[in-house]
């Protein structure tokens, strides 16, 4: 194992179980991937160029096209953050801007947590 994967709070897990069977397999597909290869091809994780350290997993159901928003703790640690399907070329705003406020949340609780 290379990389460890945590959910955020409930936002992935909820995102996840909305899924149907075929769906949800292809996501774990990308997460093993991520866990197990030390080069994951950015096909399945990219950086979100004007972001502060975000990333999307990028998971492909026949022709509908998922984004699971994500970023890296303490070098090997993925935290992901909660997914939706996109339906357009460019990453809805809405949903960066949501990506960007849990990651914040997320290291203001570590930071009081210590």
């Amino acid at each position: 194992m290379i990389r460890q994967i945590i959910f955020y709070k409930h936002y992935f897990r909820e995102f996840f179980d909305e899924q149907d069977e075929k769906v949800q397999e292809k996501i774990d597909f990308v997460l093993d991937l991520i866990v197990n290869v030390e080069r994951v091809p950015e096909k399945f994780l990219k950086h979100l160029t004007g972001t502060d350290g975000l990333y999307e997993v990028r998971v492909k159901s026949g022709s509908t096209i998922f984004r699971i928003f994500c970023f890296f703790d303490e070098g090997k640690l993925v935290v992901l953050l909660h997914g939706f399907q996109k339906k357009t070329e460019k990453t809805p705003s809405k949903e960066l801007e949501r990506a960007k406020g849990l990651k914040k949340e997320y290291f203001t609780e570590k930071a009081k947590r210590k």
